[in-house]
Protein backbone atom coordinates (compact mmCIF):
# COMPACT_ATOMS: atom_id res chain seq x y z
CA UNK A 1 0.00 0.00 0.00
CA UNK A 2 2.86 2.39 0.77
CA UNK A 3 4.42 1.72 -2.65
CA UNK A 4 1.03 2.20 -4.31
CA UNK A 5 0.28 5.52 -2.59
CA UNK A 6 3.85 6.81 -2.84
CA UNK A 7 4.07 6.05 -6.57
CA UNK A 8 0.64 7.56 -7.13
CA UNK A 9 1.82 10.82 -5.53
CA UNK A 10 5.06 10.69 -7.51
CA UNK A 11 3.16 10.50 -10.81
CA UNK A 12 0.37 12.87 -9.77
CA UNK A 13 2.86 15.63 -9.06
CA UNK A 14 5.46 14.64 -11.67
CA UNK A 15 3.12 14.21 -14.63
CA UNK A 16 1.13 17.10 -13.20
CA UNK A 17 4.02 19.52 -13.66
CA UNK A 18 4.44 18.32 -17.25
CA UNK A 19 0.75 18.97 -17.88
CA UNK A 20 1.07 22.42 -16.35
CA UNK A 21 3.95 23.27 -18.69
CA UNK A 22 2.93 21.70 -22.01
CA UNK A 23 -0.87 21.98 -22.13
CA UNK A 24 -2.66 25.01 -23.52
CA UNK A 25 -4.06 27.68 -21.24
CA UNK A 26 -2.60 26.58 -17.90
CA UNK A 27 -1.06 29.06 -15.48
CA UNK A 28 2.32 27.41 -16.04
CA UNK A 29 2.11 27.02 -19.82
CA UNK A 30 5.49 27.12 -21.59
CA UNK A 31 7.39 27.70 -18.34
CA UNK A 32 10.12 25.31 -19.45
CA UNK A 33 12.48 22.53 -18.51
CA UNK A 34 13.62 24.01 -15.21
CA UNK A 35 10.06 23.95 -13.92
CA UNK A 36 9.58 20.36 -15.08
CA UNK A 37 12.79 19.07 -13.49
CA UNK A 38 12.09 20.93 -10.27
CA UNK A 39 8.54 19.63 -10.13
CA UNK A 40 9.73 16.07 -10.65
CA UNK A 41 12.35 16.42 -7.90
CA UNK A 42 9.73 17.65 -5.47
CA UNK A 43 7.34 14.90 -6.51
CA UNK A 44 10.03 12.38 -5.55
CA UNK A 45 10.31 14.08 -2.17
CA UNK A 46 6.55 13.81 -1.59
CA UNK A 47 6.37 10.16 -2.59
CA UNK A 48 9.38 9.17 -0.50
CA UNK A 49 8.10 11.00 2.60
CA UNK A 50 4.88 8.98 2.46
CA UNK A 51 6.32 5.56 1.63
CA UNK A 52 9.74 5.46 3.30
CA UNK A 53 8.62 4.58 6.85
CA UNK A 54 6.64 1.60 5.61
CA UNK A 55 8.16 0.15 2.42
CA UNK A 56 11.51 1.88 2.01
CA UNK A 57 10.05 4.04 -0.78
CA UNK A 58 11.32 2.23 -3.85
CA UNK A 59 8.57 3.74 -6.06
CA UNK A 60 10.47 2.35 -9.05
CA UNK A 61 10.91 -1.23 -10.34
CA UNK A 62 14.53 -0.41 -11.18
CA UNK A 63 15.21 0.43 -7.52
CA UNK A 64 13.47 -2.75 -6.38
CA UNK A 65 15.48 -4.86 -8.85
CA UNK A 66 18.79 -3.27 -7.88
CA UNK A 67 18.20 -3.74 -4.16
CA UNK A 68 17.26 -7.39 -4.72
CA UNK A 69 20.37 -7.98 -6.84
CA UNK A 70 22.51 -6.39 -4.13
CA UNK A 71 20.99 -8.62 -1.46
CA UNK A 72 19.28 -5.71 0.29
CA UNK A 73 15.71 -6.77 -0.53
CA UNK A 74 13.87 -10.09 -0.65
CA UNK A 75 13.23 -11.50 -4.13
CA UNK A 76 9.92 -12.84 -2.83
CA UNK A 77 8.58 -9.31 -2.50
CA UNK A 78 9.76 -7.98 -5.85
CA UNK A 79 6.58 -8.93 -7.72
CA UNK A 80 4.19 -7.33 -5.24
CA UNK A 81 6.26 -4.14 -5.09
CA UNK A 82 6.38 -3.80 -8.89
CA UNK A 83 2.63 -4.43 -9.18
CA UNK A 84 1.91 -1.77 -6.55
CA UNK A 85 4.20 0.69 -8.34
CA UNK A 86 2.52 0.07 -11.70
CA UNK A 87 -1.00 0.47 -10.30
CA UNK A 88 -0.01 3.59 -8.36
CA UNK A 89 1.52 5.11 -11.49
CA UNK A 90 -1.64 4.40 -13.46
CA UNK A 91 -3.85 6.01 -10.82
CA UNK A 92 -1.59 9.07 -10.65
CA UNK A 93 -1.74 9.49 -14.42
CA UNK A 94 -5.52 9.09 -14.42
CA UNK A 95 -5.87 11.81 -11.78
CA UNK A 96 -3.67 14.17 -13.82
CA UNK A 97 -5.89 13.61 -16.85
CA UNK A 98 -9.04 14.28 -14.84
CA UNK A 99 -7.58 17.42 -13.27
CA UNK A 100 -6.33 18.88 -16.56
CA UNK A 101 -9.08 17.55 -18.84
CA UNK A 102 -10.27 21.00 -20.01
CA UNK A 103 -6.68 21.80 -20.99
CA UNK A 104 -6.30 18.47 -22.77
CA UNK A 105 -9.44 19.37 -24.73
CA UNK A 106 -8.05 22.83 -25.55
CA UNK A 107 -4.63 21.56 -26.65
CA UNK A 108 -4.33 20.80 -30.35
CA UNK A 109 -0.87 19.20 -30.30
CA UNK A 110 -1.39 15.48 -29.78
CA UNK A 111 2.30 14.92 -29.02
CA UNK A 112 2.10 17.37 -26.13
CA UNK A 113 -0.83 15.42 -24.72
CA UNK A 114 1.17 12.20 -24.94
CA UNK A 115 4.15 13.89 -23.24
CA UNK A 116 2.03 14.43 -20.13
CA UNK A 117 1.79 10.66 -19.72
CA UNK A 118 5.11 9.24 -20.86
CA UNK A 119 8.56 10.04 -22.18
CA UNK A 120 9.84 10.26 -25.73
CA UNK A 121 13.23 10.91 -27.31
CA UNK A 122 14.31 14.32 -28.54
CA UNK A 123 16.13 12.49 -31.35
CA UNK A 124 14.99 8.95 -32.07
CA UNK A 125 18.07 6.72 -32.05
CA UNK A 126 17.67 3.28 -30.50
CA UNK A 127 21.15 2.85 -29.06
CA UNK A 128 21.49 6.45 -27.84
CA UNK A 129 18.03 6.39 -26.28
CA UNK A 130 18.55 3.16 -24.33
CA UNK A 131 22.05 4.31 -23.31
CA UNK A 132 20.57 7.56 -22.00
CA UNK A 133 17.98 5.74 -19.90
CA UNK A 134 20.51 3.19 -18.67
CA UNK A 135 23.08 5.81 -17.71
CA UNK A 136 20.57 8.04 -15.93
CA UNK A 137 19.27 5.08 -13.94
CA UNK A 138 22.80 3.89 -13.20
CA UNK A 139 23.56 7.27 -11.63
CA UNK A 140 20.32 7.14 -9.63
CA UNK A 141 20.91 3.65 -8.24
CA UNK A 142 24.65 3.88 -7.71
CA UNK A 143 24.37 7.09 -5.69
CA UNK A 144 21.43 5.71 -3.68
CA UNK A 145 23.61 2.77 -2.64
CA UNK A 146 25.99 5.22 -0.99
CA UNK A 147 23.43 7.30 0.88
CA UNK A 148 24.25 7.29 4.61
CA UNK A 149 22.40 8.29 7.76
CA UNK A 150 23.79 11.06 9.98
CA UNK A 151 25.73 9.93 13.05
CA UNK A 152 26.03 11.46 16.50
CA UNK A 153 28.93 11.43 18.96
CA UNK A 154 32.25 9.64 19.08
CA UNK A 155 30.55 6.25 18.91
CA UNK A 156 28.81 7.35 15.68
CA UNK A 157 25.31 6.49 16.82
CA UNK A 158 23.06 6.64 13.73
CA UNK A 159 20.21 9.11 13.96
CA UNK A 160 17.23 9.53 11.67
CA UNK A 161 16.42 12.67 9.74
CA UNK A 162 12.66 12.18 9.68
CA UNK A 163 11.07 13.57 6.53
CA UNK A 164 14.28 15.43 5.72
CA UNK A 165 15.74 12.06 4.78
CA UNK A 166 13.84 12.33 1.49
CA UNK A 167 15.81 15.41 0.41
CA UNK A 168 18.96 13.66 -0.92
CA UNK A 169 17.09 11.51 -3.46
CA UNK A 170 15.02 14.52 -4.54
CA UNK A 171 18.20 16.49 -5.24
CA UNK A 172 19.66 13.48 -7.05
CA UNK A 173 16.65 13.18 -9.37
CA UNK A 174 16.78 16.95 -9.93
CA UNK A 175 20.45 16.70 -10.95
CA UNK A 176 19.76 13.78 -13.30
CA UNK A 177 16.94 15.69 -14.97
CA UNK A 178 18.98 18.86 -15.41
CA UNK A 179 22.14 17.14 -16.62
CA UNK A 180 21.07 13.93 -18.36
CA UNK A 181 17.35 14.28 -19.01
CA UNK A 182 17.31 16.29 -22.22
CA UNK A 183 17.76 13.32 -24.53
CA UNK A 184 14.83 11.08 -23.60
CA UNK A 185 13.00 12.88 -20.79
CA UNK A 186 14.70 10.70 -18.13
CA UNK A 187 12.05 8.12 -17.31
CA UNK A 188 14.64 6.24 -15.17
CA UNK A 189 11.66 4.29 -13.85
CA UNK A 190 9.73 1.65 -15.84
CA UNK A 191 6.52 2.18 -13.85
CA UNK A 192 6.67 5.95 -14.34
CA UNK A 193 6.53 5.46 -18.12
CA UNK A 194 4.68 2.21 -18.76
CA UNK A 195 1.80 2.75 -16.33
CA UNK A 196 0.84 6.22 -17.61
CA UNK A 197 1.36 5.10 -21.22
CA UNK A 198 -1.27 2.42 -20.64
CA UNK A 199 -3.61 5.08 -19.25
CA UNK A 200 -3.03 7.24 -22.35
CA UNK A 201 -4.06 4.27 -24.47
CA UNK A 202 -7.20 3.58 -22.46
CA UNK A 203 -8.75 6.96 -21.62
CA UNK A 204 -10.82 8.95 -24.16
CA UNK A 205 -8.50 11.91 -24.83
CA UNK A 206 -9.75 14.30 -27.48
CA UNK A 207 -7.80 14.00 -30.76
CA UNK A 208 -5.03 11.93 -29.19
CA UNK A 209 -2.26 10.29 -31.17
CA UNK A 210 -1.01 6.72 -30.81
CA UNK A 211 0.82 5.91 -27.58
CA UNK A 212 4.16 5.28 -29.31
CA UNK A 213 4.36 1.64 -28.27
CA UNK A 214 7.29 1.07 -30.63
CA UNK A 215 9.39 3.17 -28.21
CA UNK A 216 7.81 1.95 -24.98
CA UNK A 217 10.36 -0.82 -24.38
CA UNK A 218 13.23 1.72 -24.12
CA UNK A 219 12.17 3.38 -20.82
CA UNK A 220 11.59 -0.11 -19.40
CA UNK A 221 14.69 -1.96 -20.60
CA UNK A 222 17.08 0.98 -20.21
CA UNK A 223 16.38 1.61 -16.51
CA UNK A 224 16.45 -2.11 -15.68
CA UNK A 225 19.80 -2.45 -17.46
CA UNK A 226 21.29 0.60 -15.73
CA UNK A 227 20.02 -0.54 -12.34
CA UNK A 228 21.51 -4.00 -12.81
CA UNK A 229 24.91 -2.60 -13.77
CA UNK A 230 24.86 -0.29 -10.74
CA UNK A 231 24.05 -3.20 -8.42
CA UNK A 232 26.80 -5.41 -9.89
CA UNK A 233 29.37 -2.61 -9.63
CA UNK A 234 28.34 -1.89 -6.05
CA UNK A 235 28.74 -5.56 -5.11
CA UNK A 236 32.15 -5.68 -6.81
CA UNK A 237 33.41 -2.58 -5.05
CA UNK A 238 32.20 -3.81 -1.68
CA UNK A 239 33.24 -7.46 -1.97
Amino acid sequence: MAEFIGTMLLILLGNGVVANVVLKGTKGSESGWIVITTGWALSVFAGVVIAAPYSGAHLNPAVTLALALAGKFSWQEVGSYVLAQMLGAMLGALLVWLLYKPHFDATENASSKLAVFCTGPAIRHRFSNIFSEALGTFVLIFVIFYFTNPELGDDKTPIGMGSLGAIPVAFLVWAIGLSLGGTTGYAINPARDLGPRLVHTLVPIKDKCHSDWSYAWVPVAGPLLGASIAAVLYLFLNS
